[in-house]
């Protein structure tokens, strides 16, 4: 398409109190094409998620056994994908260990997951970790997108108290940190997360842009947002007007691209407010009277928006952090499948007993097989989230192709408490500059890859926590 009919970059359907970002269409470029270039020149650019999972794995099931062929257990659900998937080897966090401080295992594999930092061992208020990589990127990357960052989960936690031997719920309930001292936190609700996404700024949308050109220095913090309208008024019917005097002035593709992304957005809506009427009729059947003497119901306001399934619950996460990746409001996410040292129970899998319980399996073949079967549940999710991004053109590749999603935990075997040899993935290509389908024996910890997952995103930092060097082998 000639460049005179490219549309700018930071259109964006408006309606009154909303904003919605569009995904890449071909009528427009992601930056100002260089002078004396060709236009289009400018590549699209990379995604960067953090994913964690708490308490380690079942290490049997997790590593390919001698001589076999194929995918070991756990990992057996991301077949579909695997050409996209990096497994790491030997990667560890020498800053979760105690070192001298003691038990606190899970308060210090939540904080040091993404700061390489030994926190400090207070229940206090003068909790101190260290700033976190994806808050580092989102210094940098959050000048060009709506939203700097996204920190999202599916426990809530607090920012006080003693949660583990001594150790602030800060620690166990965050893994961005901000700062040393300011822990990031994060979202539950997906109606929040949706609104949030979609709700107008005070000012016009960034420019996009393939990525930074300059340092930007400080960190960039999200406007000021205008009164949310309310998802009893589809935020799709708020902008509709807007979306049909577009649809007009672009081609066929992109057409049909809008009227596809248009179509997800609806539906996501629709499952955004079946979740609110599944938590409100699961509240009113826990305050239905049955025969007998009942003391008064205690002040807890139900969850809003958030499925009483955990797969249902995750899903909707994911389709929300597919979707703020395609329309570039945000080009870095967080997200917690449970806090640290998390204790959720999953009957739905035949488990007998809670997550963190169970993972002091002492060997024990009962709890080993439980925590076998959430290891491979929790990688099914991963693998949908994958699945989603991969179907979705971006650019020249696949959302997928343009993205680098680290999974994994800071602690490798829940029994030992152990965090060397940790279970880690990396997925998706980074816009072809991680070569995936393989395994990678590394030397070295996960600052190391840190390091290099900057350096991809458009960021490249010097040192980062307890690093030694960019990890090597990942292209």
């Amino acid at each position: 398409m000639s460049k005179n009919w490219l549309i700018p970059r930071r259109t964006a359907l408006k309606g009154v109190g909303v904003a919605m970002a569009l995904p890449l269409l071909e009528a427009m470029g992601w930056a100002d094409d260089p002078k004396g270039g060709k236009a289009g020149g400018f590549r699209a650019p990379v995604r960067s998620a953090f994913l964690m999972i708490a308490n380690g794995v079942n290490q049997d099931e997790w590593k390919p056994k001698p001589g076999a062929t194929g995918l070991p257990r756990i990992l057996v659900p991301l077949a579909p994908v695997v050409k996209s998937v990096l497994v790491i080897n030997n990667l560890r966090h020498d800053k979760a260990r105690g070192n001298g401080d003691g038990a606190g295992d899970h308060a210090r594999e939540s904080s040091t997951f993404l700061t390489g930092a030994q926190c400090r061992k207070t229940s206090a208020a003068d909790i101190q970790a260290g700033v976190s990589i994806d808050q580092k990127l989102a210094e940098k990357l959050g000048a060009f997108t709506s939203l700097p960052s996204l920190e999202l989960g599916t426990e809530r936690g607090g920012t006080a108290g003693n949660c583990d031997s001594g150790y602030s719920c800060a620690y166990s309930s965050n893994m961005s940190w901000r700062t040393p001292n300011t822990p990031m936190g994060k979202e539950v609700d997906p109606k929040a997360v949706f609104t949030r996404m979609f709700a107008a700024r005070t000012s016009s949308p960034p420019k996009r842009q393939a990525g930074p050109r300059v340092d930007v220095g400080a960190f960039a913090a999200g406007k000021g947002e205008a009164e949310a309208p309310s998802l009893q008024r589809s935020i799709l019917d708020l902008v509709l007007d807007d979306a049909k005097g577009l649809r007009g002035a672009v081609g066929m593709s992109d057409q049909r691209k809008m009227d596809e992304y248009l179509d997800a957005v609806r539906a996501l809506e629709k499952r955004i407010e079946h979740a609110d009427r599944d938590a409100a009729e699961a509240a009113k059947a826990k305050d239905e009277k049955k025969p007998g003497t009942y003391s008064p119901v205690i002040a807890v306001p139900p969850p809003s928006g958030i499925p009483p399934k955990y797969a249902d619950h995750v899903k909707l996460m994911f389709d929300l952090i597919t979707l703020a990746f395609q329309t570039d409001i945000t080009r870095v996410v967080t997200f917690m499948f449970g806090n640290g040292g998390s204790n959720h129970s999953y009957p739905e899998l035949g488990v007998m007993g809670a997550h963190h319980e169970i993972s002091h399996h002492a060997k024990d073949p009962v709890k080993l097989e439980g925590i076998a079967k959430i290891n491979t549940h929790h990688i099914e999710l991963f693998s949908y989230l994958l699945q989603k991004m991969q179907a979705i053109n971006d650019g020249k590749g696949t959302l997928l192709d343009n993205s680098q999603l680290m999974y994994g935990s800071a602690i490798g075997d829940g029994d030992r408490h152990n965090h060397d040899d940790l279970p880690v993935l990396l997925a998706g290509k980074a816009g072809g500059t991680i070569a995936s389908g393989r395994t990678l024996n590394a030397k070295g910890n996960m600052c190391d890859l840190f390091l290099g997952m900057a350096a991809r995103a458009g960021c490249p930092l010097d040192s980062f926590g307890d690093s030694k060097g960019m990890l090597e082998g990942l292209s």
